[in-house]
């Protein structure tokens, strides 16, 4: 077999292979007479078959997949003889005026680019940090006081206030007509806790049981329900039952509600402080790793072979395409998601992906069983049966492969910011949370 590579342009390269044509026939004949063996056809008992019926009615099957293979076959001895890193699939096509008793082929394809990373200690990254305050312990205990709190009716003539669970019949009308969702009898909701349009909560806020009200009320242009976004209806409201809340005190009946059983308040803060700790430990990983990410694009140079970039359009619109399944959207499958929306992504995805490639290799970041274990357990630690959880990631290796993934990308980001010039900046724990802070 002659093997001839030349580069084409960037990263695309074209190999021509020459395959003698009795190699292909005599791997033909071996699986037809592998075929009429076991082949079944009318007027024949089974093995009994003559080859040349077997040729005449399969031949041409056959034919391809040798073809296929062979020529396969060839390319894959050719490229790793020439040491090169295919990137996807080849496109061969047969080139005519091949020698007698021979067979050429075309094999256009990409490799895998050389990956220059810049000097990282001239990278400037900012490293947040943030801590775990008493407040951020004390709204926590608040949300759990919040879930089991119970609820007594109010006396007569108390009117609504914010935290208090009303019951009411409403029904709005636009231009005077009725509309779907816009009337509701014995309707629930808890006041001031943004569970209704602004316009409604301020309308019952104040009311008393067995009071009517008719208010206006405007639907923002992104509202949900489509056939009413942006327009302005009328309702009328009557409050039949006010109900006010009861929070739990904070005290040892409480903490053992929560499957604590010994240690009290202090045992139930130390736990909570544990699992915000955890959770804050995560989200930092998370947005540190995005600044070294960030700083890895600007200081990497390299051709992206457009076979992979393409590869993960497909996985994206895939997963676009799964995600709004998901949501019960009809014919999900065949929704017409332009790729172009994720061509961005995509070579950024690539790009980081060859990068960091590179660094796990040239520097030995590997992720070691030891941390993968680590990681896993700390993952399980906020569940009631940690074990449980454990097993359940060795128990599927791609759950353990997404596992790997994730530590190989925090070892890259400990690495890189070990070289960087790091400026740390301390952040609050509301900040880090996406949370607004507390008035």
């Amino acid at each position: 077999m002659a093997v001839n590579v030349e580069t084409l342009e960037k990263l695309e390269r074209k190999m021509t292979l020459t395959l003698p044509v009795n190699v292909i026939q005599s791997e033909v004949d071996t699986r037809l007479k592998r075929l009429a063996r076991t082949v079944k056809m009318d007027g024949f008992r089974p093995g009994k078959v003559p080859l040349s019926v077997v040729a005449q009615r399969y031949g041409y099957s056959v034919q391809y997949e040798v073809m296929n293979d062979k020529v396969g076959e060839a390319f894959a001895q050719a490229a790793n003889e020439a040491k090169l890193r295919v990137a996807g699939q080849p496109r061969i096509t047969e080139k005519e005026g091949a020698p007698e008793g021979e067979l050429s082929f075309d094999a256009v394809f990409e490799v895998f680019p050389d990956v220059k990373i810049g000097d990282l200690t001239e990278a400037e990254i900012e490293r947040v940090t943030a801590e775990v305050d008493d407040s951020a312990i004390d709204r926590t205990i608040e949300i759990l006081r919040k879930q089991r709190r119970t609820f007594a009716q109010r006396a007569q003539g108390d009117p609504a206030q914010d935290g208090d669970r009303v019951t009411v019949d409403f029904e709005g009308k636009i231009d005077g007509e009725a509309f779907q969702g816009g009337k509701a009898d014995d309707f629930q909701f808890l006041v001031g806790e943004g569970q209704m349009l602004k316009e409604f909560e301020e309308a019952v806020r104040g009311m008393k049981t067995g009071e009517s009200k008719t208010f206006p009320l405007a639907f923002p242009a992104d509202y949900h329900g489509k056939d009413v976004a942006g327009k302005q209806a009328d309702f009328m409201v009557t409050v039949k039952k006010i109900e006010a809340a009861h929070m739990p005190e904070v005290n040892d009946q409480l903490v053992k509600s929560l499957g604590i059983a010994e240690g009290g308040v202090e045992a139930l803060r130390a736990d909570i402080r544990k699992n915000l700790e955890r959770e804050v430990k995560f989200r930092l990983q998370a947005r540190n790793k995005q600044a070294v990410m960030d700083a890895l694009v600007a200081k990497s140079d390299l051709d992206l072979p457009k076979a992979s970039v393409q590869s993960e359009v497909e996985r994206m619109v895939e997963s676009a395409r799964a995600d709004l399944k998901q949501r019960g959207i009809k014919d999900a499958d065949k929704a017409p998601i332009p790729g172009e929306l994720f061509q961005a992504q995509a070579e950024r995805r690539v790009r980081l992906g060859l990068v960091v490639a590179e660094l796990v290799r040239s520097n030995e970041l590997q992720a070691k069983p030891e941390q993968i274990k680590a990681h896993i357990e700390e993952l399980s630690a906020s569940y009631e049966k940690p074990a449980e959880v454990v097993r359940w990631y060795y128990g599927d290796n791609r759950r353990l492969a997404e596992v790997e993934a994730v530590v190989i990308e925090n070892n890259v980001t400990e690495f890189v910011l070990s070289k960087a010039k790091v400026n740390d900046k301390s952040i609050s724990f509301d900040e880090l949370m996406g949370q607004q802070a507390a008035a």
